[in-house]
């Protein structure tokens, strides 16, 4: 059971689901079906794309994962004893069947007092980036993936579970197609990517009126679309900067990746904002998930400088587009007042991350972090503007 239960019911905003071996392979179509295999090193299991291993996922095939909330401590106190990140995770624990399936995930939600989630895919994020050379491959593998999803989870578990399939763009043609395909399917929220798009030639921003015919197509079928964390490409910058060649290791310390780790979805909402997509759209609604919020003020400071200067390079205020369409869902150890105060408590998204060692082993002591919140914007954050979002 929940640690209490509260008056309003909870809408998570940021729920994980472990996929198996399967869920990138079996549906492959046969043209890319060596382009993800699992293969053995040193007796573990590792995925490998296109030839290449990776370690963006140290255990992808998810037998043993880290207990819900393991890193609740490093994130409230920091690690002033100096932990190696094994000590931080702690002991693991073999995966179950709530981590793997819907049925199960619904009785957990009951005993975690959780009444409806968006349910995010784990590995999805590791597949743009590794194929960014090659977007055709790009699009059969996310539809693969969410052939998977539908299968396995579906994208609307009995109005309680929100799978997001994964949307694409390098080919807007494909991206419509694969987008009125899971909404036909009964998705009611998709993913994608804060990254720049690649492309054949060139990667470009999604921003940009190359897009307006997807962008177009969200607003008349209604969906929310989420930014999640991701591989956003930005090792490569880190790489310049350090003189390594690596891809990205999420679970491997690094002080100076550190420093700018929230600029893929800064550079994100500012493309969406200074390239006039949330302008020509003004009724798409964005979901910003496990990207915390310390990003927001410097950014809305930046924009509100630019456009002082500038005021002919936009359509509208682009601080005023920002607040009007993009949804935040802030780490539990973020002020979330200040949050509010800068983008309105309607904006204000819960978010558990579970079952993910960063998130919170009991989603619901989120609201113990709402301090000087009234109860009626608590009741907004834990559940009611997201339940809004996902109706409309």
């Amino acid at each position: 059971m929940p640690s209490r239960e509260l008056p309003y019911p909870l809408f998570d905003a940021d729920n994980h689901l472990y996929e198996t071996e399967e869920a990138l392979t079996k549906y492959l179509p046969e043209k890319y079906k060596g382009a993800i295999k699992y293969v053995q090193v040193d007796g573990r299991t590792k995925i490998a794309v296109r030839g290449h291993i990776s370690e963006f996922i140290p255990n992808p095939t998810f037998e043993v994962v880290a207990r819900p909330g393991a890193m609740e401590d490093y994130f409230r106190v920091g690690n002033p004893e100096g932990k190696s990140r094994r000590e931080i995770f702690g002991k693991p624990m073999k995966s179950i069947p709530a981590f793997r399936e819907p049925a199960p995930r619904l009785e957990l939600m009951n005993e975690l007092g959780i009444a409806q989630t968006l349910m995010f895919p784990t590995l999805a994020s590791l597949i743009e980036e590794r194929m960014r050379d090659d977007p055709e491959m790009i699009h059969a593998v996310v539809h693969a993936l969410n052939q998977w999803l539908l299968e396995t989870w579906s994208f609307n578990y009995q109005d309680r579970i929100f799978t997001t399939p994964v949307i694409s763009l390098p080919f807007v043609d494909k991206a419509i197609e694969e987008l009125d395909w899971v909404v036909a399917n009964g998705a009611r929220a998709i993913l994608i990517r804060p990254a720049p798009v690649p492309g054949v030639r060139h990667s470009r921003s999604f921003g940009l009126p190359e897009f307006d015919p997807f962008w177009e197509r969200v607003v008349h079928h209604g969906v929310l679309v989420a930014l999640h964390s991701s591989d956003s490409g930005y090792s490569r910058y880190v790489a310049d900067w350090m003189g390594v060649d690596q891809e990205m290791l999420p679970f491997v310390p690094n002080a100076f990746r550190g420093v700018f780790e929230w600029r893929p979805i800064q550079d994100a909402v500012a493309a969406l904002a200074c390239h006039g997509a949330i302008s020509r759209f003004p009724d798409l609604k964005i979901a910003v998930i496990e990207n915390g919020s310390v990003w927001v003020g410097p950014l809305l400071d930046q924009l509100a400088s630019i456009y002082k200067k500038m005021p002919d390079a936009f359509i509208e205020d682009p601080v005023v587009a920002v607040k009007r369409c993009i949804h935040i869902s802030p780490f539990w150890e973020d002020d979330m007042g200040k949050l509010a105060d800068l983008i309105g408590v309607e904006r204000v998204l819960f978010g558990s991350d579970y079952p993910h060692p960063e998130g919170l082993a009991d989603p619901v002591t989120y609201v113990d972090e709402l301090n000087g919140l009234s109860e009626e914007h608590k009741a907004l954050i834990m559940g009611g503007n997201l339940a809004r979002l996902i109706s409309a």
